[in-house]
Order: C-alpha cells, then structure tokens, then sequence
C-alpha cells in the first residue's frame, strides 16, 4: 500500500529485527546498567514518577487523600524531589487540581475511552476537552490498535489529530501505543511514526490494564525513533514507560535505555516519565535506606 501514512513509516530505517533488538538492549543493560545504580539516579527517577490511581474503586475521597499525600511529600522529605505528576481518571481531574498544593507536580489523565479507546470518537474528543477543561495539564490517551492492524493508517492518525486539537495549548498529549498488543518491533516502530507526526508530545509504552506493559525491547525501539525524529524535524518529543514497573531496578533499567539511545537531555521529568503506582515506594526505601511505605 502506498499513501503518506506507509510512505512516511517506510521512511524510517530504524531497525525492526526484533532479535536484533533484544541484543542491543542486552548490550546496552550488560555495559551500563550498574553505572547507572546511584541514589542520584534513583532521585532522578522517583522525580519522573506519574504516580497512577486507575482503579474501578476510585472515589473522589480516595483521589482526595491520594493527591494530599503528594502534598505532604513535599512537608516530610523538602531535601527530595517530588513526583512528576499524579495520573487519573479524567472524572477526577479536577479534584486532583483543587487538592494538589506542589505546584512543581503535572496533573495527568488517561482518556480516549481509556483503556481500550474503543468508542465514538466524539466521545473520545469531549472527554479530551473536558479533562483540558477541569485542568488537566497532560492526557494520556490509547493508539487505536484495531484500525492500526486493519491497516486503517488515516483513521489511527486523524483520531490522534483531533485529539491533539481538543488538548490546544493547555495539555500535552501523551499517545500510548500499548505495545503488548503490538508485539513486533516492526509495528512498535510503525505505530512510533504515526503517532509523532500526528503530534504526539509523549510516546507512551503501554497502558498497564490489558495487555503485557512496558518492555525494554519496545522502549528500545520507541527511543530510537524519537531520536530519528528529532534529527528529521528538530522537535523533542518525551518517552514515558508504563505498566508492570516496580523496582528501583526496573526503573534504572528505563532511564538506561533512554540515557544511551537519546542522551542526558531527555534525562528529566520533562520529556522521560515513569507511569507507576508502587515505583515510587520501591525508589524511597533504596533512597532513604530503609524500608518506606509514603504513598
């Protein structure tokens, strides 16, 4: 098939073999791995943390007191770095903005019709507006996977569009490509294109909820094409893994592949984030050295 979509995809000469993934990344973790185990960098980490609460028992209680415990952060530990953003439900957007007093820490959503974005993309669009409208300062929203595999390449591009539109200046868009749906290195790469030339700000991994999250293959191959990206055009788009990381380990494993693929500019919580809820538990106690249960 030709059209600007697969023309545009066809042009991208990073590598699709995904054994030939699997050994960079393994290079790249065996050689640089340890280097990067330091408590500055478990900091750097723990300040890059979407703390996430998408749970069916989500109230605008417990949204409430889970949004004072980023305020109390900052009172127990001012000598740390507070987390990038709190991630929600976009119902609960405007809760986290009346509670949250750190004003250092994004307020985040999933939307789209998270986490399947199977919907009326009118539905999709108004709850994008809405969320931007309650204060959302990032929304999080799901590559449609169904029109991707059916080859529907301008479909997936247009619903990323109007969804970039509904955000206007006030939000980033973060495009989440769910890529243990995608599987292969070559359609992770692919959908990497599509979504940056339809305006994606974040290429996020995975949404957590269905499929299996965030891999270091994918991230790999993510990196490598946001780094192809900014050579073509000069704009710096961030890199947000999600889903499954738990341990300062895994963490460090991230910002590793991010640091050698795209170097230390992208090192901090403007354009690399950590999409996580018991990360961030993980990261104090090796910090602080002992066992810590803050959120």
């Amino acid at each position: 098939m030709s059209d600007k979509y697969h023309d545009t995809v066809a042009a991208s000469r990073v590598i699709t073999n995904d054994q030939e993934v699997a050994d960079a990344v393994k290079k790249i973790i065996d050689e640089h791995l340890q280097e990067n185990m330091t408590p500055e960098v478990w900091k750097k980490c723990f300040n890059c943390i979407d703390l996430t609460t998408l749970n069916t028992t989500d109230s605008p209680v417990s949204v409430s007191n889970f949004t004072e415990r980023v305020n109390a952060f900052d009172e127990e530990h001012p000598e740390l770095p507070n987390v990038a953003a709190i991630c929600v439900f976009p119902n609960f957007t405007s809760v986290v903005r009346t509670v949250l007093e750190v004003s250092k820490v994004e307020v985040a959503c999933v939307s789209g019709c998270f986490p399947t974005a199977q919907s009326f993309l009118e539905t999709k669009v108004s709850e994008t507006k809405l969320a931007v409208l309650d204060g959302a300062d990032e929304v999080d929203i799901v590559f449609n996977v169904g029109n991707y595999l059916d080859g529907d390449w301008e479909a997936v591009c247009d619903e990323i569009s109007e969804q970039k539109d509904a955000c206007g200046d006030a939000a980033r868009l973060k495009v989440i490509l769910e890529t243990g749906a995608l599987k292969t290195a070559e359609n992770i790469r692919a959908a990497s294109v599509l979504s940056l030339y339809s305006g994606a700000d974040f290429l996020k991994t995975s949404t957590g909820k269905v499929y299996a999250g965030a891999s270091l293959e994918a991230a790999y191959v993510m990196c490598q094409c946001l780094k192809e990206y900014y050579e073509k055009t000069g704009n710096m788009v961030g890199f947000k893994a999600s889903g499954g990381i738990s341990t300062t380990e895994d963490a460090v494993k991230y910002y590793t592949i991010v640091k050698e693929v795209l170097g230390d500019k992208w090192l901090d919580k403007e354009w690399f984030r950590l999409g996580a809820s018991r990360l961030a538990n993980s990261l104090l106690t090796d910090i602080l050295g002992e066992e810590t249960k803050f959120f």
